[in-house]
């Protein structure tokens, strides 16, 4: 494929690997940012750059015109949020609007990134694409919101006719993220010594460079309408912990904390946040997000997309080195 391509999302963590992964192919790559985004991960990127927003429609059409295929990267992944109002607006309403623009241009192909906290849980431990989201009443606004903006997405692809593939993205580590995300702080915290425990739970997990890979092909392989774990394997916190400090070359935590222990931290916590003012990462629903999933199989997007992840350790390790290096 030769057209140029648009990169929605690029300042993030997966969309500046998408960003680079297609320039790497040698592709005429596009992107669309917001004024206020940090773009130090494609700035020194031969790559067309506008400015603007997913909720700037004008802005959305002017940067699709011409583009065959979209990359749809964008999230607010804040799970802590007490008001959720802008995961939504974001993570639906965004899309929405994006998903709207590229009808409007004839896209021939729309890659979303989804989350594999869309897939629903099975009680033999291990989901597939074909189990559907199951646990609604219990689950918090930020994985609500994503099982939405999902739904949206496959009902544009059957009423809409838009050529879209939905790519469920597991926990992701590895370098240059300079956020960090949520879940790069966690491996930061540990290959540092500033994480004293552990706790039940983990997540299917995959190398930042490997996700984006899968993107890529999920455009040339990708069914139309078809939903791709993408994954290497599932994690737990306890082996995250002990990767992450044996790259910081330090012991990994050894005291493992009842579950019930950390939500009655976690809503302390809250009190304590709200009468500051704040908002702080560490709130019952981000532990939910974290708890309550089981593993997921990527082995669709193995057989269907052509794709071999490499080992989750090596990413791990390159993500702590980067840390180290950069922060």
């Amino acid at each position: 494929m030769s057209q140029k391509v648009l990169v929605l999302g690029a300042s993030g963590f997966l969309g500046s690997h998408v960003t680079k992964a297609l320039v790497k192919q040698g592709r005429d790559v596009r992107i669309l940012v917001r004024k206020t985004s940090d773009t130090r991960s494609t700035d020194h990127l031969n790559i067309e750059r506008f400015i603007g927003d997913v909720m700037d429609k004008a802005s959305l059409r002017a940067a699709m015109q011409g583009c065959a295929s979209i990359f749809y990267c964008v999230v607010d992944a804040r799970a802590w949020l007490r008001d959720t109002a802008p995961l939504y607006r974001t993570n639906v309403d965004g899309l929405t609007n994006a998903m709207d623009a590229a009808l409007e241009t004839d896209i021939e192909r729309f890659v979303f990134t989804s989350s594999f906290v869309t897939i629903g849980l099975n009680a033999s431990g291990v989901s597939t694409e074909e189990d559907r989201f199951n646990w609604e009443e219990t689950a918090p606004d930020y994985i609500r919101c994503r099982v939405k903006a999902e739904d949206k997405l496959m009902q544009y692809v059957r009423d809409k006719g838009l050529p879209a593939v939905a790519c469920c993205v597991g926990n992701t580590y590895g370098p240059e993220d300079f956020a960090p995300t949520p879940h790069g702080k966690l491996v930061l915290d540990s290959a540092c010594g500033d994480m004293p425990f552990y706790w039940q739970g983990g997540g299917p997990s995959v190398g930042i460079v490997d996700a984006a890979r899968a993107l890529l092909q999920a455009e040339v392989h990708g069914r139309i309408g078809e939903r791709y774990a993408i994954t290497e394997r599932w994690v737990s916190f306890e082996e995250l912990f002990a990767l992450s400090a044996k790259a910081g070359g330090i012991k990994p935590p050894a005291l493992k904390l009842p579950i019930f222990v950390l939500y009655i931290m976690a809503g302390i916590n809250e009190v304590i946040t709200r009468l500051k003012g704040r908002e702080n990462m560490m709130s019952v629903s981000s532990i939910k997000c974290s708890n309550k999933v089981n593993d997921v199989s990527g082995r669709k997007a193995r057989d269907e997309l052509k794709w071999q992840p490499r080992p989750i350790e090596e990413s791990i390790d390159q993500a702590v080195e980067f840390y180290q290096r950069a922060l």
